[in-house]
């Protein structure tokens, strides 16, 4: 059997022990407030000024043409001369209004300059770690944004590379030139002769006597080809 709902039921017009419901209601009713005197305004033509402050003590307000109009006038109960001569109560009003807004103001600029500080401070950090990590693998990266000391340490080791395999290709000659019987032929098809594999990897590629960073563009030429 279907459970019978109770309707909509009247909310009891007393203040909210939760704080979170307070501030929630606060927003919406304050929102609503605003908008029926908007609609006020535009339907009718009336001069409405409003002035709320939340329970925590912000200060939040709508007015038409203006909040220290509406309230000038009312004080004074002038409506020809109330620009002209504003009342003490009226300027009270007024100067405690500015200073609510300035005091948001600045706690809104206070939260911005805290944001953007982060932000740089984090900024910062990162730039560091690009740094660190472009230091590491230096010879990675394009030769044109290569500092001197970079560029000279990777002359050296380029011309480095080119002597090894210079020399290593010379022994590998040598060897067979004085070794014309260890040439021998596989299969019925290939008249290639086999190199001994003196001074190369796995691969038949040239290995360094030491670590060597591996620049993309770079050729030098040797014994009509390039290495």
């Amino acid at each position: 059997m279907a459970r019978k709902s109770k309707g909509r039921q009247k909310v009891e017009m007393v203040k909210m022990a939760n704080e979170s419901n307070l501030q929630v209601t606060f927003s919406k009713r304050r929102s609503g407030l605003f908008k029926k005197a908007s609609e006020l305004c535009t339907l009718c033509g009336a001069e409405v000024g409003i002035i709320v402050f939340s329970p925590g003590r912000k200060v939040f307000s709508f007015g038409h043409p203006s909040v220290e109009a509406v309230m000038d006038r009312f004080l004074s109960r002038n409506p020809s001369n109330h620009h002209l001569h504003p009342t003490s109560g009226t300027m009270q009003l007024i100067e405690a209004h500015r200073n609510a807004t300035v005091r948001e103001l600045n706690t809104e600029l206070t939260q911005v300059m805290n944001q953007l500080e982060a932000e740089k401070k984090r900024g910062d950090q990162l730039n560091q770690m690009k740094r660190v990590s472009q230091a590491q693998c230096w010879w990675e990266g394009p030769v044109d944004e290569l500092e001197m000391p970079q560029l000279d340490q990777l002359k050296n080791s380029l011309e480095d590379l080119k002597k090894n395999v210079s020399k290593q290709a010379d022994r590998v000659l040598i060897l067979n030139t004085t070794n014309p019987s260890s040439q021998y032929f596989v299969g019925s098809s290939s008249h290639q002769p086999v190199i001994p594999n003196v001074g190369f990897n796995g691969n038949h590629h040239v290995m360094p006597p030491h670590p060597l960073p591996h620049p993309h563009g770079w050729n030098y030429p040797a014994y009509g080809r390039f290495f």
